[in-house]
């Protein structure tokens, strides 16, 4: 397979990824950035283009930029500035980083809103994420310098997959984009049913932490490759009523 192939189908499966996330509400406006990585460095990754909806962009619309090269931060297409100092440090200093998902989606974005607030153990789908979510607590208002993405970095420590951001949204890394959109989709179902639960106001039947530990693993072993054929599932939609996301 060549470079040029293998960019084309990061670019297809990427494209699919904004699609989707518009599909399910998780998207705002034209903030939050998705981002890929195409070289085992991290420095060269795509990245959707300032102004661009999330239910529009197409594989040909995504920016390729390289981090070894500040002018691509400030070229005539350059990407939006929180998204390059956010996506820049993480794909170079987080192995686990190679696709980047950052959404204000509405339920996960409620928990990081409060105080103090720990991921619970409380339904079959937040177990996939048990002792697998970092918590930055220290709102910096936004990524507009280098050291906001350094510091986001440092907090995502290996074996963590989420970043719940004090008062802002969620980052999720994965190593392909079926994986990672994957995690962001069965996060939000999660986070719905806990803001749902909590606001009953009655008591929570959450899972003991050996079964949590127990389900988590079981996700992660999974005896089919869940995530990708939940992605391929996805595409096979798109190809079906939005076939352009491919040009």
């Amino acid at each position: 397979m060549t470079a040029s192939t293998d960019e084309q189908q990061a670019r297809t499966d990427l494209a699919a990824a904004f699609r989707w996330a518009a599909r399910w509400d998780m998207h705002e406006a034209i903030a939050n950035h998705f981002s890929l990585a195409l070289n085992a460095s991290g420095t060269q990754f795509l990245l959707n283009p300032a102004g661009s909806h999330f239910s529009r962009i197409r594989a040909s619309d995504l920016l390729r930029v390289d981090a070894a090269q500040p002018a691509d931060a400030q070229a005539p297409d350059a990407p939006d500035p929180t998204a390059w100092n956010l996506h820049a440090e993480l794909h170079q200093r987080l192995p686990q980083a190679r696709c980047i998902l950052h959404t204000h989606m509405p339920y996960a974005t409620t928990l990081c809103c409060l105080q103090d607030f720990e991921w619970l153990a409380l339904d079959q789908n937040a177990c996939r994420f048990h002792g697998r979510i970092a918590y930055d607590r220290e709102y910096a208002g936004m990524a507009l310098d280098a050291s906001e993405g350094q510091r986001v970095a440092g907090l995502l420590a290996e074996g963590k997959s989420v970043l719940f951001m004090g008062n802002h949204g969620v980052i999720v890394v994965g190593p392909t984009v079926a994986q990672a959109l994957d995690e962001l989709y069965y996060l939000e179902k999660a986070a719905k049913l806990q803001v749902l639960a909590l606001s009953t106001g009655q008591p929570l039947a959450l899972i003991p932490e050996p079964l949590a530990a127990l389900a988590c693993a079981q996700w992660n072993d999974y005896p089919t490759a869940f995530s990708e054929l939940h992605f391929a599932a996805l595409k096979h939609i798109l190809d079906q009523e939005e076939p352009e996301y491919t040009s």
